[in-house]
């Protein structure tokens, strides 16, 4: 058989060998696809009148702009003939507003500038393309965070810059810092950016501005703002031709859409409170219900909160000494002022647009929306207003006098940035309180909303463990309220927020928007190694956690090092806060707890620096040959300050070290994270 197929096969091979190779249906096909193709290249158009080449170029190039790439910032300015960019790196919304005013300003000295960018939405690396456009300029407006850290949304760009080596040779570039002198680290990421860039090769066209939160930030940006212009002006060999331009950014558009289809405080997404949806974050926050709240104060006039929020459906995780934010609302008493003082209905739909049609932000705050719902949930309404914003109050104000007095405190004159220093900063003016204070001022209040910067998060030291209550974050937060010098009763947005939100027996729980941020305040790797924790007030809130945490490891049986609070108040029968919960620490043998009451002995009063002195030998005992860790949460102002000096007296007494070498042994403390701080100013 097999004999006998490969004989058939072999016949069949012989067979189609001599055949030939296309049949006649093979030959009628590639006639025609040939005739075809021959039409198609020679004839096809032959019939048609032709355009004469150059029609095409008759159009205007104005008037259809090329479309950008939403990240590209070169390409948006290229097709908008924009020559200034400004990016900001900003965490509470300051860098951003001033970034948004030398945007506005710069149009009047006759240049065009991108609506300011936000570095994380950008493409960072084609900032040496930006000597392709002439007479072009990038200013940073960089604030600096935490301890000498970038922002959240330039910490990308900043390690970029850092770690990599562009050719920035003719980019040309101008930097105001932000920072606050009670830090270490005072506007380290503005000087960080002025240095970096010029040994990039750009070229420095003004000296760096450096503004101070502790002193008088406004003042120091419009000083810097006074050179910058001028010194542009100078580099580009252009001519002072000041124009007046509105500076509005913003058109007012009334929508008439469906309640559905209206922001009613959601961050970013519509609808995200509605239909919650993971990851979440500062664009995605969790509604967090609250399922506890106690007063802390035992007695006085003040109150401190306790409150706890259960995250058990959201996959957010945390550690002892994470910080996680709050989204406040607005006290509904102010808003409706508004609505009373320039007689408007707050609940009027509005949509605010940008005129930049180049710009990634569309709009202020998220939109459509109501008045009601921009002034309580999106708009800073209690803070200090800018020098800008009077003078655009200014130009809506019909009595001279009250007119005269916005313009002057605008102006750049001494006694200008004197009245402004003590009518507004001193006597703790908002804008509504100018609205109230100066009755003929009476700006739109789409101008307004325009006016007024965003609401921002409020961060809380976490005050609990994750390895106790894996399911809920604790807060610990005294309710802010005080007079002013005008005789009015100032009330912390947040905290007056929070005091209102106290579990009600047959009412639903009470929700929070939140978001955890991750802190580099952390207990050692090892529970064996030693902690020197300092905390007056609420700055004991991240100790709580570290005291759960330990307290929890020794219950398990396993060795834990020495553990040591120092934590002072005023009165021990008054503010002493989770004394019953210490009590039980030291019971078990953990926490070692040093008290400083300063109101019990009115001839003498006793902080937690005094406690430290005391301990000093002990102190130096745990650092230098126990690698003990010491960690420090509350006022930078004034308590952290002093901390730190005493633990460099320390070093130099007990260690028999000179000042330089004490001060260099804390600065190695910090380096190796042993020394850390959680503070606020």
């Amino acid at each position: 058989m097999d004999e006998v197929a490969a004989a058939t096969g072999d016949a069949a091979a012989m067979a189609a060998a001599s055949a030939p190779m296309f049949g006649v249906l093979d030959i009628v096909l590639l006639a025609g696809m040939a005739g075809f193709g021959i039409y198609w290249v020679y004839f096809r158009n032959s019939s048609k009148p032709q355009s004469p080449p150059t029609k095409g170029y008759t159009m205007q190039p104005t008037l259809v702009a090329p479309k950008a790439n939403d990240s590209s910032f070169i390409a948006k300015m290229k097709a908008s003939g924009k020559n200034i960019v400004v990016f900001y790196g900003s965490q509470t919304g300051t860098a951003e507003e001033f970034a948004l005013r030398l945007v506005k300003e710069a149009a009047r000295y006759g240049m065009k500038a991108l609506y300011p960018a936000d570095p994380e939405e950008c493409e960072m690396e084609e900032l040496s393309k930006l000597s392709e456009i002439n007479n072009s300029l990038v200013i940073f407006c960089m604030a600096t965070y935490g301890e000498g850290d970038p922002t959240d949304n330039a910490s990308a760009f900043y390690e970029w810059l850092k770690s990599e080596e562009p050719d920035l040779t003719g980019v040309n570039y101008a930097v105001f810092g932000l920072g606050n002198k009670t830090y270490e680290h005072f506007n380290s990421m503005g000087k960080f950016f002025d240095k970096r860039l010029e040994e990039l090769g750009a070229t420095r066209v003004v000296e760096a501005g450096v503004g101070d939160d502790d002193g008088n930030m406004e003042e120091d940006f419009l000083t810097w703002k006074d050179t910058l212009w001028p010194a542009v002006l100078d580099f580009f060999g252009l001519e002072m031709n000041l124009q007046e331009i509105s500076m509005r950014q913003y058109r007012l558009e009334i929508p008439d859409v469906p309640s559905e289809k209206l922001f009613t405080g959601e961050i970013a997404r519509l609808r995200s409170y509605q239909t919650q949806r993971p990851p979440f974050d500062a664009k995605n926050p969790f509604l967090a219900q609250v399922t506890a709240w106690r007063e802390l104060h035992k007695g006085g006039d003040r109150s401190c909160m306790h409150i706890e929020l259960d995250i058990s459906n959201s996959k957010l995780r945390y550690d002892a000494g994470d910080h996680v934010a709050v989204y406040p609302v607005n006290d509904p008493a102010l808003v409706n002022r508004f609505g009373e003082l320039l007689s408007v209905d707050l609940d009027t739909q509005i949509s605010l647009v940008n005129i930049d049609d180049q710009s990634t932000k569309k709009h202020p705050f998220p939109c459509p929306c109501t008045y009601r719902t921009a002034l309580s949930h999106y708009l800073d309404i209690t803070s200090n207003p800018r020098t800008h914003v009077l003078k655009e109050l200014a130009e809506h104000t019909t009595n001279f006098e009250e007119k005269q007095k916005l313009l002057m405190m605008a102006s750049s004159s001494l006694e200008g940035k004197e009245l402004y220093q003590q009518w507004v900063l001193q006597d703790n003016r908002s804008l509504l309180h100018i609205l109230e204070d100066l009755p003929s001022c009476k700006p739109s209040l789409d101008l307004v909303c325009e006016l007024l910067t965003r609401l921002q998060s409020r961060y809380y030291s976490i005050s609990s463990s994750s390895k106790l209550h894996p399911e809920t974050v604790h807060i610990t937060a005294v309710l802010l309220k005080y007079a002013t010098p005008t005789g009015r009763i100032n009330k912390g947005v947040a905290t007056t927020w929070l005091a209102s939100k106290k579990p009600q027996p047959d009412q639903p729980p009470h929700q929070v928007p939140v978001f955890i941020r991750k802190s580099q305040f952390r207990l050692p790797a090892r529970h064996q190694t030693p902690i020197i924790m300092v905390g007056p007030g609420t700055g004991v809130a991240p100790f709580r956690g570290f005291v759960q945490e330990r307290l929890k490891v020794k219950r398990e049986g396993k060795p834990v090092g020495d553990t040591v609070l120092f934590f002072g108040c005023r009165k021990k029968t008054e503010d002493f806060l989770y004394e019953e919960e210490f009590d039980e620490s030291i019971q078990e043998g953990l926490l070692t707890l040093h008290t400083a009451f300063s109101r019990e002995q009115p001839e003498k009063k006793v902080y937690v620096t005094h406690l430290l002195k005391e301990q000093g030998e002990y102190i130096w005992r745990i650092i230098s040959e126990e690698s003990g860790h010491i960690y420090v949460c509350g006022d930078a102002r004034n308590m952290a300050r002093d901390v730190h000096d005493i633990i460099v007296d320390i070093c130099s007494k007990f260690g028999k070290l000179s000042s330089s070498e004490a001060h260099a042994f804390v600065k190695k403390l910090e380096t190796q994270r042993r020394y850390s701080a959680d503070v606020w100013s």
